[in-house]
């Protein structure tokens, strides 16, 4: 639950040597500019040094060609590479044009074979036509039809047999349509049009066809393979224009990349006369090695200042996990980042997620599959959510041992228990009418415990952030945690340990007494914290408002309580399912079992992993976050040309 330090770093210097800073920083690959004006209060005599990035259109329109090859160009060192920019600009034009030049070809060509592909298809149905096309086309008094209908409306013509105009010839057929024409009178034309429409006819396009068909499908038959040799040709010429300045295009395309990220740097620096002033923020690793390189450029100078006296700036914030931890970064950044003087909640999101996920889903065999799965999505995919399905799929195997539970068979695991625990079966079944009451008050009971931790997490980032009175009197703090546990396990024990725990005083020092300060939280957080105007304008209209704020407090306390009954209902519900599985094997039998069972594992096991995934994220983030985490901090984004 670490966030890297961060430092502010200001940088003044002469005019002349903001290119120098510049391109230090930018290789540095660790620096992140801001805006001078969050830094400085009087800015009002400065001027932008650059608005306008002027490398992004010439970037732009070289990286819109190179797409359209499909072809990807490696990002290169090119440190010692530094043509002037109306060099860089002539080539990014020069080459766009070209290639875009050779793609048309391509595409034209492209169409063509397509248009004479398709054409050849509709000709050859109308092969039983021994006479030109484009003449019955050209009719005067007569209106040619040419197209398909499906099979079915055939049978539906016999109810227009009485008119002499709707008849249709085929000339061919498919496993579902007839191809064919049918003739209508021009002043017919809108009448049986409308009927043929209703029966599904759909036209052909084969106007400018003036040859018979079998004539026109001969030449198209000669056409096609000169098409395809010219776009081999186009292709090949594609081909040798690209690996012939391969090496220019990869080191013009990440010179202008290299220019484009530090020209951001650029537009963030202020002017002032003949100075310029440069800030952003750099990790204290990072910073001593920074330092160095800055040091060699005369006539600049370089302040760096710890962050937490900077925090109103807002830090960018960088995480710090372990490799547990690492995957469910992506579910932290989801949410939102951490506030730079607030904890990070991704080894908490990793160790709540992988147990619940375990316990959701328990099972020995499909727990393991679940990792395979998850590792294949991530070395194959590079899927981050693959990282995640690892340490998930084990947390499931293991609880699946515990429950005793290998791809849905309840009792193969009797021998290990045997074995080692001299247990002749499973030491807890799941689906046994009296452990049903157990795993929905564990359930409940991992919730309690889950809330408590989260609202002591508050209280924790509360202080670290000085503000006392959310960490003393809010619904999350001490006396919401003092109110919530003291309702909680003095209920229990009256109800479950038949102890007179509820006592007159307990009821006023632990109950009352906790919700009466979350209550008036806001006039004592502003009295702790020391704020000129902590009390209410009217007192009157405070309570009322408090009122249906604290019916609120308390529904939420319900809720959130109860919003951990799923976890022990997932464990109900996968034994069920897998139950459900079995039933039907043993009904099919032979053969059809094992199918069954194959089948009926592998939907189980897609279906839960895609539930429980998202059921856990949903604890995490309405039930935990709620209590403790904002999310409304920026993530660390240096500039930072990435290099293949």
């Amino acid at each position: 639950m670490a966030i890297s330090t961060m430092q502010a770093v200001s940088i003044i210097g002469l005019i002349d040597n903001i290119d120098d800073v510049i391109t230090v920083l930018g290789k540095s690959g660790v620096f992140q500019p801001d805006n001078v004006t969050d830094f400085y209060g009087d800015t009002k005599d400065f001027t932008h040094l650059q608005t306008k990035n002027i490398y992004a259109e010439p970037l732009t329109n070289l990286k819109a060609s190179l797409n359209l090859t499909k072809r990807n160009f490696k990002i290169v060192d090119v440190s010692d590479y530094n043509p002037p920019f109306e060099e860089l600009e002539a080539f990014a034009n020069n080459t766009a044009h070209e290639i875009d030049a050779l793609v048309d070809d391509k595409e034209f060509i492209s169409e063509q074979l397509y248009e004479a592909k398709e054409n050849l298809v509709e000709t050859s149905h109308f092969l039983g036509i021994g006479v030109e096309i484009e003449s019955l086309l050209k009719l005067k008094y007569v209106k040619a039809n040419f197209g398909k209908m499906p099979k079915e409306s055939l049978a539906k013509l016999d109810a227009y047999k009485h008119n002499p105009f709707v008849d249709f010839n085929i000339c061919t057929q498919d496993k579902t349509h007839l191809w064919g024409v049918y003739f209508t009178p021009i002043d017919k034309a809108e009448e049986i049009d409308k009927i043929f429409v209703g029966l599904y006819f759909e036209k052909c396009d084969v106007l400018g066809v003036q040859d018979t068909p079998q004539d026109h499908l001969d030449k198209l038959k000669s056409i096609v393979p000169q098409l395809e040799e010219k776009l081999k040709t186009v292709e090949k010429k594609i081909e040798d224009y690209l690996n012939e300045k391969s090496e220019l295009i990869s080191k013009n395309l990440s010179k202008l990349e290299e220019l484009y990220l530090y020209a951001g740097i650029r537009t963030k620096a202020l002017q002032y006369n003949k100075s310029f002033i440069i800030v952003g923020w750099v990790p204290k690793e990072s910073v001593k090695p920074l330092k160095k390189k800055l040091s060699e450029i005369k006539s600049i100078e370089t302040e760096f200042s710890a962050s937490y006296n900077q925090i109103k700036k807002s830090p960018p914030v960088k995480l710090k996990n372990c490799f547990l931890a690492k995957p469910f970064e992506f579910y932290t950044e989801m949410y939102g980042v951490p506030k730079y003087n607030e904890i990070d909640p991704t080894l908490f999101v990793a160790i709540t997620y992988i147990i619940i996920f375990g316990i959701m889903f328990a099972d020995l065999g499909q727990g393991l599959m679940v990792s395979i799965v998850g590792m294949l999505m991530w070395k194959i995919k590079k899927m981050k959510i693959g990282k995640i399905l690892i340490p998930c799929g084990i947390s499931s195997a293991i609880f699946g041992t515990i429950f005793g539970s290998v791809f849905g068979f309840e009792h193969m695991l009797d021998p290990m228990y045997k074995a080692l625990f001299g247990l002749d079966e499973k030491p807890f079944e799941v689906m046994a009418h009296q452990n049903t009451t157990f795993i929905i008050l564990g359930a409940i009971g991992i919730g309690v415990v889950l809330l408590i931790v989260a609202m002591f997490l508050n209280i924790y980032t509360s202080f670290r952030q000085k503000d006392y009175g959310r960490a003393l009197f809010s619904s999350s703090g001490l006396a919401g945690v003092v109110f919530y546990s003291a309702t909680i396990f003095g209920l229990a024990g009256q109800l479950f340990l038949g102890k007179h725990i509820l006592s007159l005083p307990y009821i006023l020092g632990l109950i009352v007494f906790p919700f009466i300060l979350v209550f008036f939280s806001e006039p004592l957080s502003g009295l702790v914290n020391r704020e000129p105007d902590w009390k209410p304008e009217s007192w009157g209209g405070y309570i009322v408002e408090k009122l249906f704020e604290s019916l609120e407090i308390l529904l939420s306390y319900v809720t959130n309580t109860m919003s951990f009954l799923r976890v022990g209902a997932f464990v109900l519900v996968h034994a069920g399912m897998m139950m459900v599985v079995f039933v039907l094997a043993e009904t099919i039998g032979g053969v059809g079992y094992w199918i069954v069972v194959v089948l009926g594992n592998g939907l189980v096991m897609a279906l839960e992993a895609l539930l429980v995934s998202i059921q856990t994220l949903r604890l995490e983030y309405y039930e935990m976050f709620s209590k403790f985490y904002s999310g409304e901090g920026r993530n660390y984004e240096p500039v930072k040309l990435i290099k293949e």
